[in-house]
């Protein structure tokens, strides 16, 4: 598996050669994806801002589990217009979505020493209701490869190395590099929603078409069951979901839910050993989970890998919930919620610019929140 990554790294092979590497089988319907074939108690400060912070990003459930949202585009501007004119981030003004600078809280953990990815791809035929469960044509490839190379030591993932933990008095700081672990395919059926049959979202998510946050755990241990994976402090799983098919945080709410809070969140779940961090990547829909230029053609996977990317640095710098965040209670990646700065780079297949280039391949992605950028810390991409 190292080599195969080694050489998808550095161009030697393409996704169609190993298509199937990691799949359990072979099948029409996977090779059309083009890849590479409980009860949780927070701790920590979480407490201290999980269902009070601006904006109500940091939740917890009724039994006890945690999330932090990444609030849809709407939802983001809402929040910005909350603060004064000529505030830094106010509605119209570029500047952080809360109240940085961002602090560390004692006993907080970071992820460490090196970030291993899992994408699992939840893609069964159909949803719920029977209508056809379906995903635009480079949505797999590209957040595949952003998952497989964000955190190889490129640039938007250099700025998550500022942050750090203290742990019995040694002081970690986050490492600029990782992996892909493993993804995985996954055909299997929905199950029944056990969402409030009163969620939906017009001509985007039909009512029953929806998955909690506790189905979504499920889903994520039975896969890791069925490889044999484990969680701990240095891996990410991440879920992602096919065009239609909505989730809500639990089983009562209708205003926690994708699209219409939520574009993303990160979580964890707790083992006999370590936690198993995961994020829940609802479909990036059209005017709901877009925004950014398109360096590879594809509005909803450019989108998607935008989002992925976003959790994937909150989750490194706040696994636990508990490490990094504003007296707002908001992350590294909420400060700069839908900022792609000034696309210095442009993919000359298309004419199309972008902020970030992995290995051949382009990408916009949201910037990051970095405290060592000029006087008061500023989103930068990881060029700056």
């Amino acid at each position: 598996m190292a080599f195969l990554k080694y050489l998808l790294a550095t161009g030697f092979v393409t996704l169609g050669l190993i298509c199937c590497a990691n799949a359990q089988s072979v099948s029409p319907l996977v090779q059309q994806f083009n890849l590479p074939s409980g009860k949780i108690t927070p701790s920590g400060s979480l407490g201290q801002f999980a269902t009070s912070g601006r904006g109500g990003l940091n939740v917890v459930s009724p039994n006890g589990t945690p999330a932090h949202f990444y609030p849809t585009p709407s939802r983001a501007k809402a929040l910005r217009a909350m603060k004064p004119a000529g505030v830094a981030g106010a509605i119209g003004a570029a500047g952080p979505l809360g109240t940085p600078p961002l602090t560390y809280h004692t006993g907080g953990r970071i992820m460490s020493p090196y970030v291993l990815v899992y994408p699992i791809y939840w893609f069964p035929p159909t949803l719920q209701n029977g209508a056809a469960a379906t995903y635009s044509s480079k949505y797999t490839t590209v957040t595949y490869l952003l998952a497989a190379w964000l955190t190889q030591g490129h640039g938007l993932n250099a700025v998550a190395s500022q942050y750090y933990e203290i742990v019995n008095n040694v002081t970690n700081y986050i490492p600029n590099w990782g992996s892909l672990g493993e993804y995985y395919v996954d055909t299997s059926p929905y199950p029944a929603s056990a969402c409030n049959g009163a969620y939906s979202v017009p001509g985007v998510v039909t009512a029953g078409n929806c998955i909690t946050d506790a189905q979504i755990t499920a889903e994520i241990q039975r896969v890791m069951a069925i490889k044999g994976w484990t969680g701990g402090y240095n891996k990410i799983f991440m879920l992602f979901t096919a065009r239609g098919e909505g989730s809500c945080f639990n089983s009562t709410t209708t205003s926690d839910c994708s699209y219409t809070a939520y574009c993303g969140y990160h979580s964890y779940m707790t083992t006999p050993t370590n936690p198993t961090m995961y994020t829940n990547q609802p479909y990036a829909t059209q005017g709901y989970c877009t925004s950014g230029t398109t360096p590879n053609g594809d509005i909803e996977a450019d989108s998607a890998a935008s989002v992925a990317s976003h959790e994937i640095e909150e989750t490194v710098t706040d696994p636990l919930l508990n490490a990094w965040y504003d007296s707002s209670g908001y992350e590294n990646g909420d400060e700069c919620a839908w900022i792609y700065g000034t696309n210095p780079i442009t993919n000359p297949a298309n004419g199309v610019a972008a902020n970030q280039f992995m290995n051949g391949w382009y990408f916009e992605l949201q910037q990051e929140w970095s405290q060592n950028s000029g006087p008061t810390g500023a989103c930068v991409d990881g060029s700056q």
